[in-house]
């Protein structure tokens, strides 16, 4: 059951939009690559505002994503240099999926 989640909110520095937002696009093979990932979104919420949205089966794969690569290029020189201030991660439990699949309402809530 996919009932945990990551919201990210992220703010490009001024000029450097289109450089967030092609950095967000490479970033897909590392969410790819990561088998606890059931869900990897990333989306342009507004002109120099973007987020991702990420889903997990379980508490593993949700740390072993915020320990992975895109954390760690966003935390690093990458997010230094393109975004505006630290990206906002929350945690956030989903109550209900429509995935692939699936119509999956989880039984725990973690």
């Amino acid at each position: 059951m996919v009932n945990l989640g990551l919201q990210v909110r992220l703010e490009a520095k001024p000029g450097k939009e289109k450089e967030l937002e092609e950095f967000l696009q490479t970033q897909l093979s590392y969410a790819l690559g990561e088998p606890g990932t059931v869900v990897w979104v990333a989306i342009k919420i507004s002109p120099g505002v973007f987020g991702i949205f990420d889903a997990f089966a379980d508490e593993t794969g949700r740390k072993a994503h915020l320990e992975g690569e895109i954390a760690k290029a966003l935390q690093g020189s990458a997010g230094a240099s393109l975004l505006a201030k630290p990206p906002l991660i929350e945690q956030i439990s989903i109550l209900a999926a429509k995935l692939p699949g699936s119509g999956e309402v989880p039984d725990t809530l973690g």
